[in-house]
């Protein structure tokens, strides 16, 4: 269901994209992020850190795409919002010397430090490969091909590099000593 909650306002976009436009789109995933927001202040939930950076993102990438009739701005965000957790956990890891990845996971699964390192690191790569790859599908393919892209390509590529972690998880997890 959280997966669902958090898909929430992209799913909201490619619909309205498919019988709209994209800058009707944009009005509805704008729309669909406050209402994550209001949604979770009202049950008096706390708001993610990821659900602030997105909220901020499109509301400045949403408003000058309407303010300015121009989708370019909607396009970059995806970009924006990969680089920024990119840069969060390299900056984290080695400025802070802390791993993001470990403190989110690291109660569910127990890893020998180097791999947590790995890990870390891996999500590194991998975001700014999707950023980079946004950018040039976005830059060198007409709207539709780009908004395919962004739910199908996107969605798949996620899927494949977390289903390629958890395969190399899998060889790494340390198991509990049973006494």
């Amino acid at each position: 269901m959280k997966f669902l909650f958090d898909l929430f306002p992209v799913l909201c976009f490619f619909a309205v994209y498919w019988v709209s436009d994209i800058y009707t789109a944009t009005v509805a995933a704008i729309v669909a992020t406050f209402a994550q927001v209001a949604w979770l202040k009202l049950r008096r939930r706390r708001v993610e850190p990821v659900l602030w950076i997105s909220l901020g993102l499109i509301v400045v990438f949403g408003g000058l795409t309407l303010f300015l009739q121009d989708k370019r701005f909607i396009m970059w965000k995806p970009t924006v919002l990969y680089w920024i957790f990119a840069i969060a956990l390299a900056a984290s890891a080695t400025l802070f010397r802390k791993n993001l990845i470990r403190s989110m996971l690291g109660k569910e699964i127990r890893l020998p430090e180097p791999v947590w390192a790995r890990l870390n690191w891996s999500w590194v790569g991998f975001f700014v490969f999707m950023g980079c790859a946004n950018l040039y599908v976005a830059f060198n393919f007409e709207e539709p091909t780009w908004v395919q892209f962004k739910l199908i390509g996107g969605t798949g590529l996620m899927l494949l590099f977390v289903v390629g972690q958890a395969l190399f998880l899998a060889r790494h997890v340390e198991e509990e000593s049973k006494p």
